[in-house]
């Protein structure tokens, strides 16, 4: 179960973190309206406070949360903005996650 929240809390910091960094990339981009740059500064302000959920240590989480960010940026290019990932940002993903499994999951002594 600490294994599932963790990976929940990861998914859900990078939505978090990805989508206000969009909505404030569309305010001042795309001259969105005034809105989406708040609503993007608070999402962004509700980010920080999900890592600290998780069962690790601030240095810990944060690398293995930047393999995690990699696939989420990924997909949220792909299904929100169009740009479907090539079979080499699928290696480098996959090598990340593999990494953040290492450093979050792998058991440890002492």
């Amino acid at each position: 179960m600490v294994y599932l929240k963790s990976i929940f809390y990861f998914i859900l910091a990078g939505l978090l973190e990805i989508g206000g960094g969009y909505l404030v990339w569309v305010w001042l981009r795309d001259s969105k309206s005034w809105v989406y740059g708040l609503s993007g500064m608070v999402v962004l302000a509700l980010y920080g406070f999900i890592p600290t959920l998780q069962p690790a240590h601030f240095g810990r989480v944060y690398a293995a949360y930047g393999g995690v960010f990699i696939v989420l940026s990924l997909l949220w290019g792909w299904k929100v903005d169009g740009i479907q990932p090539d079979k080499y940002d699928l290696i480098g993903a996959m090598l990340a996650l593999i990494g953040v499994a290492i450093m979050m999951y792998w058991p440890r002594s002492g």
